[in-house]
């Protein structure tokens, strides 16, 4: 059978809906990387090197281009749901499959959990009560439920949200360059000084900001065309991605005296720029942003729980789709609970490092599965990558190399999850629930 033989419902269910088209998909590549990230990156890389922070979120973006080239290649032959874990099933058989959406599924719980705190603290600037304890779990139960409740009703609202929020928390990112550019001071931008720059943390802290690409192709069930779709939406959104990125750097580091010290380094940009009101601009474009953000999430990332119960991974229950809204409204709901619980604990230190250190596992996973589709002659691909038995190496080289600058500490939390990834997936076996050879 090939990879894409499966349709996106079983007989006697009702389908999913195929109502994401290629602007939709591009949209969503946007939204599903810029989330919290940009609103505090700009002090780190500031930090870690200074003026010469805007190239290092062009080395990192062209290190993510080997990637996403890949991505967009392998994608491009699927129609069906799970991102990279159905990509890694196809290539290199259930087990490693299985680790590959385990992984990515917990990744996704805890970063949307990290951007509602993140939310919390903005809109506590503006409405302290929403600062206290009971306030703090109010706010996020109700902003989960919101969106939850979006996505559950049908794939096309959701869609119609996640466009405008993309568009929404653009127009605050737009705005800080056109406005910042011209103020750009070469005496401030000289004066961002770092004794020793530490090149590979900034990058790999980039990858945690230009991470969350690949969420969107997890629900390919519900794209028009993913096989014709999912190069064109990759690529034209980190060309985005990447030229927002560096321009926002550029600003903050050209006007803002010191700002590897500030904390909220767009909100202080912006008050240099329009005073107060810029303040109240940035928060709110900060909330703007974290919330479709967490509308992206919760479209995408119940989608690869869907199809790994299709596939008889998990339980059969969270393949569910609702009769009228044809939804998966079961795994919504389990992953919006996960989330918030995580939220509500305050799980949020050693998000970003963690998140960097599991994405690049699953896109060295995806990066290698090329190479196997090639060997195979499986069917010719919707995209393929100029030079790619040169490009996917690279790629997978550059994911150990930043791997390997790891501490033994944070390899053993990946050691983890993966262990308890593997229990799972042998009881599953030993349950009758193995799914069938690829």
């Amino acid at each position: 059978m090939a990879p894409d033989a499966r349709p996106a419902g079983s007989v006697g269910r009702p389908a999913l809906v195929r109502a994401i088209g290629r602007w939709d998909l591009t949209a969503a590549v946007v939204n599903g990387v810029i989330g919290s990230a940009i609103f505090g990156m700009p002090a780190q890389q500031a930090a870690l090197t200074g003026a010469w922070s805007p190239l290092a979120y062009l080395i990192a973006g062209l290190g993510v281009l080997t990637i996403v080239l890949c991505f967009a290649e392998v994608g491009s032959r699927f129609n069906e749901p799970g991102g990279p874990y159905l990509y890694s099933r196809a290539a290199f058989g259930s087990f490693v499959g299985f680790q590959a959406g385990w992984l990515t599924f917990w990744i996704r719980v805890t970063a949307l959990a990290a951007n509602l705190n993140v939310f919390v603290s903005y809109l506590s600037q503006v409405l302290p009560g929403a600062g206290t304890p009971a306030g703090r779990t109010a706010t996020m139960t109700l902003v989960i439920g919101i969106i939850s409740a979006v996505n559950v009703i049908g794939v096309r609202q959701a869609t119609w949200t996640l466009n405008a929020f993309t568009l929404a928390k653009l127009l605050p990112l737009a705005g800080l360059v056109v406005l910042g550019l011209p103020a750009i001071d070469r005496d401030v931008l000289a004066g961002q000084q770092v004794a020793t720059p530490d090149w590979t943390q900034a990058i790999l802290l980039l990858m945690f900001a230009y991470g969350g690409f690949e969420a969107p192709l997890i629900p390919a069930g519900e794209a028009k065309d993913p096989r014709r779709d999912t190069a064109a939406a990759l690529l034209v959104a980190l060309a985005v991605i990447a030229g927002v990125y560096m321009l926002v750097q550029l600003v903050v580091v050209g006007i803002l005296p010191g700002a590897a010290a500030e904390e909220a380094p767009l909100a202080a940009a912006y008050r240099r720029l329009l005073g107060p009101a810029g303040v109240a601009l940035a928060s709110a474009g900060a909330m703007v942003s974290i919330w479709g953000y967490s509308t992206g999430s919760v479209l995408q990332s119940p989608r690869l729980l869907f199809s790994m119960a299709e596939r008889g991974e998990l339980p059969r229950f969270l393949g569910r789709v609702h009769p009228r809204f044809r939804t998966p409204d079961v795994s919504i709901l389990l992953f919006s609970s996960l989330a918030l619980a995580v939220a509500v604990a305050g799980t949020f230190e050693g998000i970003a490092t963690l998140s960097a250190i599991v994405r690049l596992l699953t896109y060295g996973l995806v990066c290698a599965a090329l190479l196997v589709f090639r060997a195979r002659s499986a069917a010719p691909p919707g995209f393929r990558v100029p030079g790619g038995w040169a490009v996917a190496p690279v790629a997978v080289l550059f994911c150990l190399w930043l791997l390997s600058t790891r501490t033994f500490a944070q390899a053993w939390i990946l050691v983890g999850l993966v262990a308890l990834g593997a229990a799972l997936w042998l009881t599953a076996r030993g349950g009758g629930g193995a799914p069938p050879a690829v």
